[in-house]
């Protein structure tokens, strides 16, 4: 999908950062992305993952607010990494009105509690802590359009794998994305349940 078929705001991004074209993964994944498909997105560091994570979901989005439940949820490995992909997104996020909400372990159950009632579009989490936050009811995934993992190679550290396989059991029809550098075969699991339409995407 060529950067022209994008909203206005994220060309109007995408012009103002120098960026003319999509690199040779966003033009194997976006538009698939954009029809609704699941994927496993494999390339190198380097290749373009995470802003085709940010363009997808804010387009996706329509770049609108909408009611209270996060539409969108990325797991990612640890608070570094929520806080950078949050501050990636910041830099997209101009002419939309669009709220991004970071969920990790060094801050307050009670807080982040509030805060996302408050209402999100977009969560950024780290497995443990999103769990902990919807066992206690702390979060409505009802709305959940799009599950997406950016660098899934943490999955297979500290029980992360359990963790994430667990919050598809409560949610309903889902859009998955799994960006890694390489295909692990325990994904194949994924693919044999809830994520079983899934095609697997590589890119160099």
């Amino acid at each position: 999908m060529p950067f022209k078929k994008l909203i206005q705001p994220l060309k109007d991004t995408l012009e103002n950062k120098g960026f003319d074209e999509p690199l040779v993964l966003q033009k194997s994944i976006l538009s698939k992305i954009k029809g609704g498909a699941s994927l496993f997105c494999i390339a190198p560091k380097g290749a373009g993952k995470t802003t085709s994570i940010i363009l997808s979901v804010i387009q996706k989005l329509k770049g609108e607010a909408f009611e209270d439940a996060p539409r969108a949820l990325i797991f990612v490995k640890d608070k570094q990494a929520a806080l950078d992909l949050e501050l990636e997104f910041k830099a997209f996020l101009r002419g939309t009105d669009l709220r991004v909400y970071c969920a990790y372990d060094e801050k307050s159950m009670d807080t982040q509690r509030e805060e996302i009632y408050a209402g999100v579009d977009i969560v950024i989490a780290t497995p443990k802590r999103l769990n902990k936050i919807f066992f206690l009811n702390g979060i409505n995934l009802n709305r959940l359009q799009m599950f997406i993992i950016e660098d899934a190679e943490f999955l297979f550290r500290n029980n992360n794998l359990g963790e994430i396989t667990r919050t598809p059991e409560s949610i309903g029809k889902c859009q998955y994305l799994v960006f890694s550098e390489t295909f692990d075969n325990r994904f194949e699991r994924w693919r044999e349940s809830f994520m079983y339409n899934a095609q697997v995407v590589r890119s160099k």
